[in-house]
């Protein structure tokens, strides 16, 4: 009984086992979409929390810094119109009468709209009540050699003047400021090396009068450069254009008269965006002024509206004030709606088990301005895991359905093709059998081999070998994965085993000075998120540095780093400043090299050294194309590169972020046949 129930499974039994087969098939595909699904969602969801971390780091260094600190001290946006409006400044006040200083603070601050490609205009207020009610204004402008005007001459259309307007509460304020050129020697040696002189205020409906009095709490100052604008001019042509540079204090007597009618007086005014500031800075005559602020800025100085650019999709920025509890309106990053996903997709997704994917991402970070402190709670938004995740889906369903689809038809063609086949030759060969059995010619285990010669066998062979293969590739891939590896590890241990020679070796050699460097720059970069945020973070030695033997060295150590023909021109007399050697070096070899990258094939670059009372200043020039316009302070930012080679945009970032912690800045400047980088410093004691 058991053998007879035995021997009648032998005819379903292979079509039983490719059917079970098909099925297994199709539940493996589909298990495997998910399972492969799944994992890319962990990853994603990974990879989220690590964006949303930098983009914490990135928010909350933007907001550190003092153009972040101006933008959330004014949260109102800019006005568009020609009306200025005072911005609250991260400092207590403008040290006006101090180029250096003035400069560095409204660069830092950001606070300067450009207005066309010539000009630009800061004004602002200190955070500070007790450094008195007034507004400060700075700003450049293009134009010919300055014309003074003469103390006691009645006649001040005849010089170059500032006209400055302020409205509030009812009140108008109006000034014009000639130019008044210093007393002061210039620099012998040259006809004309630049100017620089007073702004003297006068009342505008006093200043027809014979003897109109000055304005004593109006001051001024303005700097004109003694080099020419333009590349084929010569300096001492004295109708071609110059940059000047000029600062305002303004006597603002409502302001100044409401700090002392309260205890505690209010400061900010409440109303400091409805106080209008207008400015034009007039030439000799009736011409259209040089620099107008009715004409509305070209560019805005940075907002908290520009950091919905640094959120990812879904993400929620809330600043809080936390003196007064004021909540600034949130930012929320955009979301992207052009590719849109299966709502069953994106529904399976979203409920595939991943860890910590249900737990909110949160990040709190307190901002400290001399203003107040600001709560920053950055939020990220999951969803758009699922959302971007679901998009990808959503296109590989139409291949894991072709691929059930496939095996659906393969299943068919199987069934009608060989099963159908098959059940034939079981048929046939019962009959057979019935009919040798009658016959007696044959023996029984004749049959055997015509069982199992079918294409049944075929596939499975062609199979097993497909899969042998397979198997044998992974293998050969996870032994030159190996490979890879081992070569690695030998390639770090060779790399490292030379430096700690080198520090051996060279502890008493000018070659300690470059491997201090390397020690250096590992230490800035090591435990850092983002190298931005190690640059920034870093902290300098500043000391006092003998520049003419500290730039020689630099000049003859040049051909030692691959940069050929560098000169060094300069006193040869000691001269000192405030600055960290290492890091000055670090800013001098990154300029070296953009300059070495772009001058002419076989020209030198020229290293000059002058130096003031005040300051010291260091020229870098090579010959070679000149820098965009609107490039030249774009280059400083992180990241801003020309795409050539293995650039990363990150020498000027770090030249100028040096050069600020060290007290100093750098500007780069368009010459005749090329550029010229400009590094200032502070004299020494």
């Amino acid at each position: 009984m058991m053998d007879w129930r035995r021997l009648s499974l032998v005819p379903y039994r292979l079509r039983l086992l490719l059917r079970a087969a098909f099925v297994f098939l199709m539940a493996a595909t589909v298990g495997l979409a998910l399972s492969v699904l799944q994992q890319e969602k962990q990853l994603s969801y990974k990879n989220y929390e690590g964006s949303f971390q930098k983009t914490r780091v990135q928010v909350a260094a933007t907001l550190r810094h003092p153009t972040g600190q101006l933008a959330l001290l004014n949260p109102q946006p800019a006005s568009s119109g020609g009306a200025l409006h005072p911005l609250l400044l991260p400092f207590a006040a403008l040290d006006f009468d101090d180029l250096q200083k003035v400069q560095q603070a409204v660069a830092m601050s950001g606070c300067l709209a450009q207005y066309g490609n010539n000009g630009s205009l800061c004004v602002g207020i200190g955070n500070n009540p007790w450094a008195g009610g007034f507004i400060y204004v700075a700003g450049t402008f293009n134009g010919a050699r300055l014309v003074p005007h003469a103390r006691g001459d009645q006649i001040v259309d005849q010089a170059h003047r500032v006209r400055v307007k302020v409205t509030l509460r009812g009140q108008r304020y109006e000034w014009i400021a000639p130019f008044e050129e210093s007393t002061e020697p210039q620099t012998p040696g040259r006809r004309y090396s630049g100017m620089r002189g007073r702004l003297t205020g006068f009342n505008a409906a006093d200043v027809a009068r014979a003897k109109a009095p000055v304005v004593k709490d109006f001051r001024g100052w303005i700097w004109q450069s003694p080099r020419c604008n333009q590349a084929d001019a010569n300096d001492d042509d004295d109708a071609c254009a110059r940059s000047a540079f000029f600062s305002l204090r303004l006597p603002i007597g409502v302001l100044q008269d409401a700090l002392f009618e309260k205890r505690r007086p209010e400061w900010p005014p409440a109303d400091l965006d409805r106080i209008n500031v207008s400015l034009a800075v007039l030439a000799p005559g009736d011409g259209a002024p040089l620099l107008d602020s009715s004409t509305g800025p070209a560019a805005q100085p940075f907002a908290l509206a520009d950091l919905k650019t640094m959120l990812l999709p879904g993400e929620r920025l809330q600043i809080k004030r936390l003196g007064d509890g004021v909540m600034l309106p949130p930012l929320i990053g955009p979301v992207e709606s052009e590719d849109q996903s299966w709502h069953f997709v994106t529904t399976l997704i979203r409920h595939l088990p991943v860890d910590a994917y249900d737990v909110p991402l949160e990040a709190k970070e307190v901002i400290a301005t001399p203003a107040g402190s600001y709560e920053v709670v950055l939020k990220g938004d999951v969803r758009s895991v699922s959302k971007s995740l679901g998009v990808v889906a959503s296109r590989l369903v139409w291949f894991v359905g072709a691929m059930l689809a496939a095996l659906m038809l393969a299943w068919l063609v199987i069934e009608v093709g060989i099963i159908r086949r098959i059940k034939v030759l079981i048929k046939r060969a019962d009959d057979v059998g019935e009919k040798v059995k009658s016959a007696r010619g044959f023996s029984e285990t004749d049959l055997a081999d015509l069982r199992g010669a079918d294409e049944l066998g075929v596939l499975a062979t062609g199979l097993h070998d497909l899969l042998r293969r397979v198997r044998e590739d992974v293998e050969r891939e996870n032994i030159r994965a190996e490979q890879e590896r081992d070569m690695w590890h030998a390639v770090g241990h060779e790399i490292m085993s030379p430096l700690q020679s080198l520090m051996v070796l060279h502890g008493n050699d000018q070659s300690q000075r470059y491997i201090s460097r390397m020690q250096q720059a590992v230490r800035v970069l090591y435990g850092h998120a983002s190298p931005s945020e190690a640059f920034q973070s870093s902290e300098l030695q500043v000391t006092e540095v003998e520049l003419t033997g500290f730039l020689q060295n630099v000049a003859d150590n040049a051909p030692c780093i691959g940069i050929e023909h560098v000169m060094y021109e300069g006193p040869a007399t000691p001269l000192t400043a405030r600055a960290d050697e290492y890091s000055l070096e670090d800013v001098v070899t990154h300029v070296l090299r953009n300059a070495e990258r772009y001058r002419l094939p076989g020209s030198p670059i020229t290293i000059t050294l002058h130096g003031s009372e005040t300051g010291a200043t260091i020229s870098i020039h090579n010959q070679g194309p000149q820098i965009a316009p609107d490039m030249l302070n774009k280059i400083f930012e992180y990241g801003v590169s020309d795409g050539a080679g293995e650039n990363r945009g990150q020498g000027l970032f770090v030249a100028k972020t040096y050069m600020a912690k060290m007290g100093g800045t750098i500007v780069a400047q368009n010459h005749a046949h090329g550029v010229r980088f400009v590094l200032s410093l502070q004299r020494g004691g």
